[in-house]
C-alpha cells in the first residue's frame, strides 16, 4: 500500500509512507495523520491520528486492497455509531467488535487508484 494514490475522480490525494514497522504517515489533501494498523472483529482496520488537531483527535478507517495492488478502498468508521469522543482503544475496540455486523458502521467508500509505488524497505 505504500506509495502516492488519487481518488477515482481525481480530487483526492493519499501519501503513504512507513515511518517504522508499526507506524505510517499518511499525507491526505494536505493534512498529515498518524495511521496504526489493528485487526478488530477479523476486519483490517487503520487507526488514524489527526497531527494536525491541537487535541490529536482519532478516527477508524477500514481498507481493502484489490488483488492486483493497484485500487484502495477506504471507509471511515461513522462518528454515530463510534462516538469521537471515544476516548480510549479498549472502548473503541468494545464498540467495534459489538457493532461488526452493523450496516450503518462505515460511511461511503472512497477508491484510490495508485499513482506511484513505493518498494518496501
Amino acid at each position: 500500500m505504500l506509495g502516492d494514490w488519487r481518488s477515482s475522480d481525481g480530487k483526492e490525494e493519499l501519501k503513504l509512507r512507513r515511518l517504522d514497522d508499526n507506524v505510517y504517515i499518511v499525507y491526505y489533501d494536505g493534512d498529515l495523520f498518524r495511521a496504526y494498523h489493528s485487526d478488530v472483529a477479523e476486519t483490517p482496520f487503520a487507526t488514524v491520528q489527526d497531527l494536525n488537531s491541537g487535541d490529536r483527535k482519532y478516527a477508524y478507517v477500514v481498507w481493502k486492497l484489490s488483488d492486483d495492488g493497484k485500487n484502495l478502498r477506504l471507509r471511515s468508521v461513522n462518528d454515530k455509531v463510534i462516538p469521537k469522543g471515544t476516548k480510549n482503544s479498549a472502548t473503541a475496540v468494545a464498540l467495534l467488535t459489538k457493532n461488526a455486523r452493523n450496516p450503518e458502521l462505515f460511511r461511503e467508500q472512497i477508491e484510490f487508484r495508485q499513482e506511484k509505488w513505493l518498494a518496501r524497505v
